[in-house]
């Protein structure tokens, strides 16, 4: 029997891990069927167990139940437990491990497909939420100069703070930021998603290489305009990190990671 992968959430049509997952089965000879199931708000762990009973080897967790796949795990790796989210799942022996690749993709798109190295840079990350929470361990383990968090929420930004001591984590206020410089600044607010920018000053992407935003297919974000207009060199959007997420989530239930530079480029779409 052929082995069984899908991807969870709500809504699912706009999903690309089938075909990525369909692309590095094919390149890698690997044998499997991964499917999209929309989640139900009122029985999300009812389908994950029956996608289990009927012989699923794993799944992909998208939002918005990437809190409740954390919570329905009963073992879960270091970076499932500092997000407190899982993004993947994998049924063992009559287990459910947890694991979060969010931000290790994150951290290997930055760093492998666009030359940045986070090593003794500053680097600034906008927003608080689940994504950055998944970010923290991996980029701190990258050794930063510093790594500074802002988010209008300051108590959910201090939460994180204090959860992860670490000598080079900073929470800053947006508007503490003017003045400062930065050598990477990432957008993983859902501000773009509604076409507005993070409230930012005028100074704080003038001297950043790389300006990235995480939601991808976007075109050119307000908050990506704002880093071309100040002449940020380079600019990305996150289907980098969708496809290393994956790649690393492939490489967890297969035992091989697929190249994933050609996914990469034919799911990119111009900055424009």
């Amino acid at each position: 029997m052929i082995d069984r992968y899908a991807v969870i959430g709500r809504p699912i049509n706009h999903t690309k891990s089938p075909l990525i997952h369909g692309l590095f089965a094919q390149a890698s000879g690997q044998q499997l069927e991964y499917t999209a199931i929309e989640g139900s708000l009122d029985a999300f762990e009812a389908q994950v167990l029956q996608f289990r009973r009927e012989g699923g080897q794993g799944m992909n967790i998208t939002a918005p139940f990437k809190l409740r796949a954390f919570e329905l795990a009963d073992r879960r790796s270091d970076r499932a437990q500092l997000a407190r989210a899982a993004n993947a799942l994998k049924f063992e022996g009559g287990h459910i491990v947890a694991e979060n690749f969010d931000g290790i993709g994150l951290l290997r798109d930055i760093e492998e497909n666009l030359g940045q190295p986070l090593r003794d840079r500053r680097v600034l990350v906008l927003g608080a939420g689940g994504a950055v929470r998944g970010a923290l361990l991996p980029f701190l383990q990258a050794d930063p100069a510093e790594l500074v968090i802002a988010n209008r929420d300051m108590a959910k930004a201090l939460a994180l703070r204090n959860e992860l001591e670490h000598p080079r984590l900073r929470i800053s206020r947006y508007e503490e930021l003017e003045g400062q410089a930065f050598d990477i600044v990432v957008n993983a607010t859902s501000a773009s998603l509604s076409a507005e920018l993070p409230p930012l000053p005028a100074d704080a992407l003038g001297q950043a290489r790389l300006a990235y935003e995480l939601a991808y297919g976007k075109g050119l974000t307000p908050f990506l305009r704002l880093a071309r207009e100040q002449g940020v060199a380079r600019l990305a959007d996150g289907v980098g990190m969708l496809v290393e997420q994956a790649a690393e989530a492939f490489a967890w239930w297969r035992g091989v990671r697929p190249d994933t530079r050609s996914v990469i480029d034919q799911l990119t779409i111009a900055l424009e």
